[in-house]
C-alpha cells in the first residue's frame, strides 16, 4: 500500500477521438507541411530506453505507439526479459511518476485503488490513495489476482479516474497501464475476461534476444558492482510530460482518409468470419487500429495514415481480441499465424 497523494491540480486526461474521415484525394497527401519535432523526440526516447532494454526495438516501437495513442499495453513474455526495466526506463525519459503493483491471489480491490481510514491524530477520515495514483503503472502478473481485483483496474483504465467511497478522483495525464502476463505458468491464475482484454490498446509479445544481444546484456550486467548493470536509473530525461501530451494531441490530429479507415474496418470484420476464429474483434478493435496507425504515421514523420500503417498495427492490436476455435488451437497454430492469413485475405486500398 502506498501513501502517495495526488496533487490538487489534477485534471481529467485529454480525449483521443478518431478523426472524421474526409473523401479520398487523388493521392495521399505529401509529407507534413510543418516540421514537427515529435519524430526526433521519439527517436531520442527509443535510444534512451535501448540503453537498458537491449535487442527489442520493435517492442519499444509498439510501446511508444501506444503511448502516443493514449492507450494501455498488455505485455506478455517469460520471466527475466526486462519488462519492468522497459516501463521504468520509459518513465524516466520524460519524468513521469512510476508505480508497480505485484498482483497476488489474496489482493483486494482497495489494495489497488486505495481506501478511507480514520486518522486518530486529526479525529477525521482521510483517503489513503492506492498505487494507481501515478502516471505509468506496472501491473505485474495481473492474471494472478481474482476477478474483483482485476475489475478494480477497469474504471481506472477506461476513465482515468478512481472512485473511493463515492468520491471520484481524477488521475494526472498521461496515465498508462502496463500489465504483464507469464505465457507459460497458468497454475493459480485467473484469465482476464474478454471485456477487460479489450481495454488494452495493444498486446506486445517480448521474445528472447538474439545470442549476440544476450551476450551483451550478460556482460554489461555482470561487470557492474553486485551485478546491477543496465539499471534504469542511468536513463536520463530527454523531454517533459508536456512534450508527451503535445505529441498525443498531434497523433489525434493525424489524417485518416475514408479509404484507409474502411480498410481497418474490413480487417476487423474479416476476423469475425474467418473459419479458424471462434471470437472476432469488435468495433473497438477497428478504432484501435486507426489510433495506432496514426501513431506509426507520426513516428515516420507523416500527417496521414496509409494501409501499411494499419497492417503494421494489426498484430499487436488484434491478437488479444480474437480467440481461435478449439480444433485450430489444438493443431498448434498461433493467433499471429491466423491473423497473418486474415491480413493477406483483405485487399488494401491503393492511392
Amino acid at each position: 500500500m502506498n501513501d502517495f497523494a495526488p496533487d490538487s491540480a489534477y485534471a481529467p486526461p485529454p480525449q483521443f477521438p478518431v478523426s472524421e474521415s474526409p473523401a479520398l484525394p487523388p493521392e495521399f497527401p505529401p509529407a507534413m507541411p510543418e516540421a514537427s519535432r515529435t519524430p526526433e523526440l521519439l527517436k531520442q526516447i527509443r535510444l534512451a530506453v535501448e540503453q537498458v532494454f537491449v535487442g527489442q526495438t520493435e517492442v519499444i516501437h509498439q510501446v511508444l505507439a501506444a503511448l502516443l495513442a493514449g492507450g494501455h499495453v498488455l505485455l506478455e513474455g517469460k520471466p527475466g526479459l526486462g519488462k519492468t526495466h522497459l516501463v521504468l526506463a520509459l518513465s524516466r525519459t520524460f519524468g513521469a511518476t512510476f508505480r508497480r503493483i505485484q498482483f497476488t491471489p489474496d489482493m483486494m480491490p482497495s489494495d489497488v485503488t486505495g481506501h478511507t481510514l480514520y486518522d486518530l491524530g486529526s479525529q477525521s477520515f482521510r483517503v489513503r490513495f492506492g498505487p494507481v495514483f501515478t502516471q505509468l503503472l506496472l501491473a505485474d502478473e495481473i492474471n494472478r489476482a481474482p476477478a474483483k481485483t482485476q475489475s478494480a483496474l477497469l474504471e481506472v483504465m477506461q476513465e482515468a479516474q478512481v472512485t473511493i467511497d463515492g468520491e471520484t478522483h481524477a488521475l494526472t495525464p498521461p496515465f498508462m497501464t502496463f500489465a504483464t502476463q507469464n505465457p507459460i505458468e497458468q497454475e493459480g491464475t485467473y484469465p482476464l475476461p474478454e471485456a477487460q482484454l479489450d481495454r488494452f490498446l495493444v498486446k506486445v509479445l517480448i521474445d528472447y534476444p538474439s545470442a549476440q544481444q544476450e551476450a551483451t546484456i550478460v556482460k554489461s550486467v555482470s561487470s557492474a558492482a553486485a551485478g546491477r548493470g543496465l539499471s534504469a536509473e542511468q536513463v536520463q530525461p530527454v523531454c517533459t510530460i508536456e512534450d508527451i501530451l503535445h505529441a498525443q494531441a498531434e497523433t489525434a490530429a493525424v489524417e485518416a482518409v475514408e479509404a484507409v479507415v474502411t480498410y481497418a474496418v474490413n480487417l476487423t470484420r474479416a476476423t469475425r468470419s474467418h473459419g479458424a476464429i471462434a471470437l472476432g474483434a469488435g468495433t473497438r478493435g477497428a478504432i484501435s487500429l486507426v489510433r495506432v496507425a496514426k501513431a506509426y504515421a507520426l513516428m515516420e514523420g507523416r500527417r496521414y495514415i496509409t494501409p501499411g500503417d494499419v497492417k503494421r498495427a494489426a498484430l499487436p492490436v488484434l491478437r488479444h481480441r480474437v480467440a481461435l476455435t478449439p480444433e485450430v488451437a489444438i493443431s498448434g497454430q498461433t493467433v499471429d499465424q491466423v491473423l497473418d492469413a486474415v491480413i493477406r485475405s483483405v485487399e488494401a486500398p491503393r492511392a
